[in-house]
């Protein structure tokens, strides 16, 4: 077991029930522009890094009930408390203080559909 791996998470999945909804969702909370890609079997919303590239998407499908599923944890800009206000704004539900851990600090929320999220800020 020499060979190393560039990143172990390479890509999210997103699942939503009313797509457009989930969108607005996560462009008010990442502060960014979801890609609609519709080269596939069904419109998804491509979510960019910070590079450029995508590292995510969300489709049409059915969540996971709370306490479910995995948790994607995402990194938005400006404070964390300002992400925290964002996501109440815009639908979604705050469900944990700020955690502090070595490299930054992150707290759980669900979004519009449901999903479990940690939204994360690395140390300055």
């Amino acid at each position: 077991m020499t060979e190393t791996t560039r990143d172990r998470l390479v890509w999210v999945e997103i699942p939503a029930t009313d797509l457009n909804r989930a969108k607005d969702f996560y462009e008010a909370v990442l502060e960014t522009s979801l890609v609609e890609d519709n080269n596939g079997p069904q419109t998804m919303q491509m979510i960019p890094s910070s590079d450029g590239a995508m590292c995510g998407h969300l489709y049409e499908g059915k969540p996971a009930t709370a306490g479910d599923g995995v948790t994607a944890h995402l990194s938005a800009p400006g404070q964390l408390v300002d992400a925290m206000d964002r996501i109440k704004a815009s639908g979604g539900e705050v469900v944990s203080e700020t955690i502090s851990i070595p490299s930054g600090a992150f707290f759980y929320a669900r979004d519009t559909e449901g999903n479990s999220l940690g939204i994360f800020k690395y140390n300055d």
